[in-house]
């Protein structure tokens, strides 16, 4: 079993930054690779960005160059850093780890861009 906790959501106007954290616990070894995605009201969960367990790195086009994801083994913890936030950009924002045997998903934090 593997459990995320998000954190780091909260308001912000637009053109602003905010950095996402997922802390994962539990049978972290089966993990190979970890990601972000958000849901907006009356949409579907879509990927923002992932991280292999090599650094490789992949970001849906809509965020590309804005936010970059990272991770620090030695926390066990991801990150997603949201730099020049768009309204378009509110939604909850979802952890992801991947095992060879299941998916495991935190239970999402709150981005709002607004002015």
């Amino acid at each position: 079993q593997v459990q995320l906790v998000e954190s780091g959501g909260g308001l912000v106007q637009p053109g602003g930054s905010l950095r996402l954290s997922c802390a994962a616990s539990g049978s972290i070894f089966n993990i190979y690779g970890m990601g972000w995605y958000r849901q907006a009201p009356g949409k579907q969960r879509e990927l923002v960005a992932t991280i292999t367990m090599y650094d490789s790195t992949n970001y849906a086009d809509s965020v590309k160059g804005r936010f970059t994801i990272s991770r620090d083994t030695a926390k066990n913890t991801v990150y997603l850093q949201m730099n020049r936030l768009k309204p378009e950009d509110m939604a909850v924002y979802y952890c992801k780890g991947a095992t060879l045997y299941a998916d495991y998903w935190g239970k999402g934090t709150l981005v709002t861009v607004s002015s």
